[in-house]
């Protein structure tokens, strides 16, 4: 009836309108083609999962080697106890308080436990019950008690790569330095195999090990011993003896990622080798640099103060 009296082209008017409307609340819109259509089409990007990374080829040096020159951190907290970890109050919580705590983590032991003999594992809770107590003596007796960090020794490897402080690495041909803010601890990794000026076994024994290097692909694969007996692996007393060898390998994953593995061996102390892992991060600052951490000066009156002219009351 409407229709009638509107006339016939204002009923077909009204008509497609209609039609139109009914469409678009249907939500039938023409289908993208072309590119659209290819990004219509297309699933939305995942979140990364946590230890996955997808394919990476790594920068080169002009020699064609992966180039790991950088400032590197681990954001771990394996330096108080490389295997999991509740918080926990620190020596000094009565006058401290949270300054002094120490907090909780997961570990970066492949399978959670450190292979120990029994008799190694027994010296590694005398360790942790002693890490606080320092005794200075003329003999090597005084590395049996007390943590060497807390004593502001070199912490060895792996720990170095693994402690709340940053690192570089600056890469050469035949040689990789790699420098550590805490206690300015140095590494030189011999890169050429049969260089006749350099021992393939250590000269002696030092806190950082005698290290070689080569890479299997983009892996750089560091190859160390020659240890002193002294370093620890974390605050809790895990350890090693002059007979530790470790071989590490640093994978580039992305720009800003290294993936990091070590395998520790030492027939002294445990019954099989061991492995650990973590990712070490690209530090991304401006004007990042290494800020000078000479602990010597913190610990004096703690090592030495009982021989000081004026020792503390």
């Amino acid at each position: 009836m409407r229709a009638a009296l509107l006339g016939p082209a204002a009923a077909l008017f009204l008509l497609v309108f209609l039609l139109l409307s009914v469409t678009s609340v249907g939500g039938q819109t023409p289908p993208p083609t072309g590119a659209k259509a290819a990004t219509a089409s297309a699933p939305a990007a995942k979140p990364p999962t946590p230890g996955q990374f997808p394919p990476y080829k790594p920068p080169r040096t002009a020699d064609g080697k992966p180039d790991f020159n950088g400032f590197w951190q681990a954001f771990v907290t394996s330096d108080i106890d490389v295997r999991d970890h509740d918080a926990q109050a620190g020596p000094h919580p009565e006058t401290m308080g949270a300054y002094d705590q120490w907090p909780g983590g997961q570990g970066i032991v492949e399978g959670g436990e450190i292979p120990y003999k029994p008799e190694a594992l027994a010296k590694k809770k005398e360790n942790a019950e002693k890490r606080m107590v320092v005794n200075v003596t003329s003999d090597d007796h005084r590395h049996d008690t007390g943590d060497p960090e807390l004593k502001c020794y070199m912490p060895g490897v792996p720990r170095a790569n693994y402690m709340p402080f940053p690192f570089q690495i600056v890469q050469g041909s035949d040689r990789i330095l790699m420098a550590y803010e805490y206690a300015r601890s140095l590494r030189t990794i011999y890169m050429e195999a049969n260089e006749k000026a350099i021992p393939q076994k250590s000269p002696a024994d030092t806190w950082m090990g005698w290290s070689h290097g080569h890479f299997e692909g983009d892996t750089l694969v560091v190859d160390s011993a020659g240890f002193v007996p002294y370093t620890w692996f974390d605050r809790a007393g895990d350890y090693h003896s002059d007979a530790l060898h470790v071989v590490e390998r640093y994978t580039q994953v992305s720009p800003y990622h290294i993936m990091y593995e070590a395998t520790i061996e030492d027939p002294n102390v445990f019954t099989r080798p061991w492995k650990m892992s973590f990712p070490l991060y690209r530090r991304m600052e401006k004007n990042i640099q290494l800020v000078d951490f000479n602990c010597t000066e913190f610990v004096l009156d703690l090592v030495y103060g009982q021989y000081s002219k004026y020792p503390k009351k």
